[in-house]
């Protein structure tokens, strides 16, 4: 059985271009997704439980309400975050 060396850490240097901006645009895509999917559990937990237990837009309303909040801190978490990276 033959050894594998162990691979070094890529720079992104034998990346083509595209590619590299790409990567370069992962962590603020990530933090986008966190706000769509804060927001998009809260409306779709909401509109289930209102379904559920037939209690009108209300639980539909809190729920976006409450997803939308949890994914804007999630959003400006991961931003900070970035921030101090750089």
């Amino acid at each position: 059985m033959v050894a594998k060396e162990p691979r070094e850490q890529s720079d992104g240097s034998e990346l083509g271009t595209t590619a590299r901006q790409m990567r370069a645009a992962q962590p603020y895509i990530n933090a986008v997704w966190k706000l769509v999917g804060g927001a998009a559990v809260g409306v779709l937990g909401g509109y289930w439980l209102d379904r559920k237990l037939g209690s009108g837009p209300w639980l539909l309303v809190g729920l976006s309400f409450l997803g939308i909040c949890v994914g804007f801190y999630g959003f400006l978490l991961e931003m900070a975050r970035l921030g101090k990276r750089k």
